[in-house]
């Protein structure tokens, strides 16, 4: 290592003179002679003794690495070839730089001044050129994801005083996770990054920041930008973006969704870890070099979520795709804010806010749009055996997706208007408690309308049937489509269990009008008088009469539907607990009198066991209706 240059060793050391004192006395004359001093005006100065000392340890290490004189330096990397001998030269460098400057302030217009300018700027041709291969020749080990791998530590001293103070193989980097990529890779990284930072620094306090900014931003501006473009990001134009097809519209948003997790994560933030390593020195330059580099593909990236929230064609099932695009933004918004945090990159982040607020109105506008739809419905046919219909299907399905989008939806509707229920309608019927104390959130209140649009519409749908017992079968039928879907979806938590609790009695009221408009006709049947002794001809009748209307009972209700199994068996066991019992006791009291007669096949029927074994049978409707009943809505996402 070559000697350190200070002040002590220049003060103190030993010079010859041309004159020897000792042989003669001095003399009164001697001393009043100038000429007898005349050898300290040739004396060299303190600044021509620093600068000729430096000149002198640092011309044959930098000439020894010009390009432009040996075939072995021009081929050459001084950092693979000998990295002690590299940090040597940055020494050079620096006490070079350090005794030019303390010699201009002497002697501007030295000859000594000349030549250090000019084996300075062989230098920096050779740091350039050295931090040109450190960048191109270590593409793969600074690439962003091998970055992200690894961590630096905070340290106030610069990278020259590690490298006087620390061994060759103390790096200033700490692995923070180990598993993707080996050791080895990611000791290459470490040295590759610390030796970047070594001739960055060196290259800027020399003051050729400028030459050193250049290269490292058109070699790492090049990758981001094909990595952006690898990842299926493109610039669009709002025309071809509203010529697009859907299904081209919905693999570019996958790409675009995918697209923003890996940047965020790997590009941006390892290009933001490097940058900020390399050019730890100087906060200017580290945020300058990162904004210019990142800029363009971040424009690219963040803009497209508000060129498809203002200019694709619109449809109902896009607003999953939108609701994924602005979910996608708001999870990575923190990491976004600590990677572009500085002034510079302001317009990225403002690009990015604009992207959120286009993407929130598209949302709300088809969202009215939905309810919109939904109240111009006005299909009249009844569904056969008072089934659920299409669009209760249909709006709960819709809905049930949308509420996985809760967290994003809270703060999109938190800016929408409320819906007018509150003032139109009473809160026994809304279903969601509110007060003043504890109000009730706008995603709970636009869902809790939204359903109840639906329930008013089936409402009128059930107006429609001839029959009104199958009109609440339909009515408990679908009201307990809505509150499965409720329970088993995130509207359970944003409905709660009040408004659950109050439908699912409205269930138990539609189902208890069905079965007194259903059967109570085939349990009347079965009425006499117990006191009184009856003739056969009487016990006939009313034989004759259960039968014919249970098996007209039996007839119109087989064709029923009823999807739920809860409320399948609840029906059956309801209806059943109050015939069965009826019928078993007069069967068990008349039956024998009339066994006795002839023809009895065609006057008792049914067995009490009979009767229970067709209601058993009941609410499973035609097998190809009860398939179709389960099919799921689900909007391409």
């Amino acid at each position: 290592m070559a000697p350190k240059i200070g002040m002590k060793e220049f003060c103190c050391s030993p010079r010859s003179s041309s004159t020897d004192h000792s042989t003669s006395s001095p003399s009164t004359s001697q001393f009043s002679s100038p000429s007898r001093f005349s050898f300290l005006s040739s004396r060299p100065s303190f600044s021509d003794s620093v600068m000729n000392r430096t000149l002198e340890m640092a011309e044959p290490m930098i000439m020894k690495w010009n390009p432009n004189t040996t075939t072995f330096a021009k081929v050459t990397s001084l950092f693979y070839e000998n990295r002690r001998e590299a940090k040597d030269f940055i020494k050079c460098v620096y006490n070079l730089q350090k005794a030019m400057q303390f010699h201009s302030t002497e002697n501007s217009k030295s000859d000594k001044l000349v030549r250090a300018q000019s084996l300075m700027q062989i230098a920096v041709k050779r740091l350039q050129k050295e931090f040109y291969q450190i960048l191109s020749m270590n593409r793969a080990h600074l690439d962003p994801e091998s970055i992200t791998t690894v961590s630096y530590r905070t340290s106030t001293r610069s990278s020259m005083s590690e490298f006087e103070d620390e061994d060759d193989n103390d790096d200033r980097i700490v692995v923070v996770t180990g598993e993707s990529i080996s050791e080895v890779l990611e000791d290459v990284s470490n040295v590759a990054m610390n030796d970047l930072r070594l001739i960055a620094e060196c290259m800027i306090s020399s003051g050729y920041a400028k030459e050193c900014v250049k290269i490292y931003k058109v070699i790492r501006k090049s990758i981001i930008d094909e990595a952006i473009y690898r990842l299926g990001v493109e610039k669009l134009s709002s025309s071809q973006v509203h010529k697009m097809d859907w299904e081209v519209s919905d693999v570019k948003i996958k790409d675009w969704l995918h697209a923003v997790d890996v940047a965020v994560k790997i590009l941006f933030n390892g290009e933001r870890i490097l940058c900020d390593h390399v050019f730890a020195s100087n906060d200017s330059i580290r945020e300058t070099c990162f904004t210019e580099i990142s800029k363009d593909a971040a424009m690219i990236l963040f803009s497209f979520p508000e060129n498809v929230a203002k200019n694709s064609k619109k449809s109902l099932e896009k607003v999953f795709r939108l609701l994924d695009m602005y979910n996608s933004i708001a999870e990575h918004w923190p990491e976004i804010e600590a990677i572009f945090y500085s002034d510079d990159e302001f317009v990225i982040r403002s690009q990015i806010s604009t992207s959120l607020v286009k993407l929130g109105e598209s949302i709300r506008t088809a969202l009215t749009e939905f309810e919109t739809v939904l109240q111009k419905d006005s299909s009249k046919t009844p569904v056969a055996g008072g089934g659920i219909h299409n669009l209760t299907i249909d709006v709960m399905n819709y809905i049930t997706l949308l509420a996985d989008f809760s967290n994003v939806l809270s703060e999109i509707l938190a800016e929408a208007p409320p819906p007018p229920i509150k003032s139109s309608l009473p809160e026994s019927y809304f279903g969601v408690a509110d007060s003043d104390e504890s109000p009730v959130p706008a995603i709970s209140l636009r869902f809790a309308w939204l359903i109840l649009i639906l329930l008013c519409k089936l409402d009128s749908k059930a107006k429609h049937y001839k029959d009104v017992s199958l009109a609440y079968l339909f009515l408990a039928n679908n009201l307990q489509y809505v509150i499965v879907k409720v329970r088993s979806s995130n509207l359970k938590y944003l409905l709660g269990e009040n408004w659950i609790s109050k439908h699912e009695e409205r269930v138990k009221q539609f189902a208890s009008n069905y079965q007194r408009l259903g059967w109570n006709h085939v349990i009347e049947s079965l009425q006499h008088d117990p006191s009184a002794s009856m003739a056969p001809q009487q016990v006939k009748e009313i034989f004759k009469r259960f039968n014919s209307s249970f098996e007209q009972a039996h007839r119109k209700h087989s064709v029923c539907v009823v999807a739920d199994n809860k409320l399948r068996d609840d029906l059956k066991e309801s209806i059943a607990r109050k015939i069965v019992p009826v019928y078993r006791e007069f069967y068990n009291k008349y039956r024998d009198a009339i066994v006795r007669e002839r023809h009895s096949a065609h006057v008792i029927r049914f067995s009490p066991e009979d009767v229970g074994h067709q209601l058993s049978d009941l609410f499973f409707g035609p097998m190809e209706l009860e398939n179709y009943l389960f099919f799921e809505f689900s909007p391409s996402r």
